[in-house]
């Protein structure tokens, strides 16, 4: 039986074998006859009849995980005791906490931290409320909100089932960037009930990241958001997407030797991601996008219900190209594909112009496999880890977050993300940049530095840094901790 393997699915057999009728070469026999993946063992105990033994095995999801179980327990001499989830096991509890910064170890500690001392502080910030981003935790804090209405991959599970979603998200901010983030999920999706709840606890947090809310009403979310608030708001769904693929564009575009106002790029899914792409597109000097839905191509004959759609056939599209995807990506220099499995067929790839770029981003199942679309392409990207080039928006937040909160930005300006892509961008080398390394791995180090000196210099020459330069420049760009 053939079963594929992933990387990210593997389960913990605790085993009690008895060593007179059954032996561990037996179950890896069966285990590995049914395509799982031995990568850990771990004695537990020994006795003169039996041995308990932990069984660290790669499976491909629930089905096959059960399938094994079932397999082992069948066997003579075998008792499966516990089956632990790996995955599971790191979500007990969940996956971030709290600590001090300080102990408190006795009444002298507690007064300053607390009563009577935290008063002078408070009437402090009372005075002058700039003080809370120099005396409060405001300074170095975002806020991870979220609906749970477009939860990547799982679609509306609601606030508690994206809350270890978010949770991620949290741990990246601080191991990448040392930003300190905060998963909040909303027992709401109405647009107005999210929108006040964000600005009446924006006082906490020096910027706030909206993630997995639904379209179109996270463009309305966003810009409210936008306007009403000092802070820095960012739908990474949006715009992180838009930053990493275009830095990856231009590192393709590149390789390939070509100029992006001269490419006709299709954009496949005018989601949330693919307007936010497309703007960034535009933004950098594209001048020949084409969006492509379900009804194909967008064009400004057509009247749309959506606002976003609307401006989306206005300004894209110069040659009002009609029909379905198959038809306008003929002589394509680039397709980009924010949409869902198997839509680009290989006949379309063949007919994109040579040297061309394909960007399949559809999570888990890409618009179209590597193993098909490479023996016709140049450059080929996807948002999978399983394969070279991938387009993972953690290589854009971080360091955004990070330049943003450490200039005390007012907001994110499309020159800040303008600069993050390119950013992102010169982490690869001349000598290092060939068709399976467009964009760095996630865990570069050179990035979020690269970043979030970017956004900065952008956020001064945008106007909306208020932190004075000098100071800014005081930061300890090693630890990326204030100084």
């Amino acid at each position: 039986m053939s079963v594929p393997k992933s990387v990210n699915h593997s389960i913990i057999l605790r085993l009690e074998i008895d060593k007179e009728i059954a032996s561990f070469g037996q179950i890896a026999t069966v285990i590995g006859g049914l395509n799982g993946d031995i990568v850990a063992i771990d004695v537990i105990n020994v006795g003169r009849e039996r041995t308990i033994r932990d069984i660290t095995v790669t499976v491909s999801g629930q089905e096959h995980s059960d399938l094994i179980v079932q397999e082992v327990k069948k066997m003579s001499g075998v008792k499966v005791i516990h089956v632990s989830d790996r995955t599971f096991l790191v979500h007990l509890g969940g996956k971030i906490e709290t600590k001090l910064k300080l102990p408190i170890k006795n009444r002298d500690d507690l007064s300053r931290v607390y009563t009577p001392g935290v008063a002078r502080i408070s009437s402090a910030i009372h005075e002058d409320e700039s003080l809370a981003y120099s005396l409060t935790i405001k300074r170095n804090t975002v806020a991870v909100v979220s609906d749970g209405s477009a939860v990547l991959g799982l679609g509306n599970i609601g606030p508690k089932a994206a809350m270890p979603v978010m949770e991620g998200k949290a741990m990246l901010f601080k191991q990448l960037s040392n930003v300190d983030a905060f998963p909040i999920c909303l027992e709401t999706q109405d647009t107005d009930e999210i929108v006040q709840t964000i600005k009446a606890m924006a006082p906490t947090f020096g910027g706030i990241n909206l993630e997995d809310i639904s379209s179109p009403r996270c463009f309305e979310i966003e810009q409210r958001l936008t306007e009403e608030l000092d802070i820095p708001v960012f739908h990474d769904d949006q715009h992180g997407t838009a930053v990493v693929i275009l830095a990856g564009l231009l590192n393709a575009l590149k390789y390939v030797g070509k100029n992006l106002r001269d490419c006709k790029i299709v954009v496949c899914g005018i989601g949330a991601a693919g307007i936010a792409c497309t703007k960034m597109l535009l933004n950098a000097g594209a001048k020949n996008v084409i969006g492509v839905d379900r009804d194909g191509a967008l064009v400004r004959s057509v009247k749309y219900e959506s606002s976003a759609w609307e401006w989306y056939a206005d300004n894209t599209n110069p040659d009002q190209e009609a029909g379905p995807l198959s038809d306008v990506i003929k002589e394509a220099d680039v397709f980009i594909g924010v949409s869902g499995p198997g839509v680009l067929k290989q006949e379309d790839v063949k007919n994109m112009a040579e040297g061309s770029i394909v960007f399949a981003m559809a999570n888990p199942t890409p618009e179209i496999t590597p193993e098909e679309a490479e023996p016709y392409v140049s450059v080929m990207a996807t948002g999978r880890s399983d394969y070279p080039n991938q387009i993972n928006n953690v290589l854009c937040f971080p360091g955004i977050f990070r330049g943003a909160l450490d200039c005390r930005a007012s907001r994110i300006t499309e020159e800040m993300k303008l600069a993050a892509a390119k950013a992102i961008a010169s982490s690869v080398t001349d000598d290092e940049l060939n068709p399976d390394y467009i964009i760095p791995g996630v865990f570069n180090e050179k990035v979020v530095e690269r970043v979030r000196k970017a956004v900065i210099e952008a956020a001064y020459e945008s106007g909306v840094a208020r932190k004075d330069q000098q100071h800014t420049r005081k930061i300890n760009t090693e630890s990326l901790e204030m100084v």
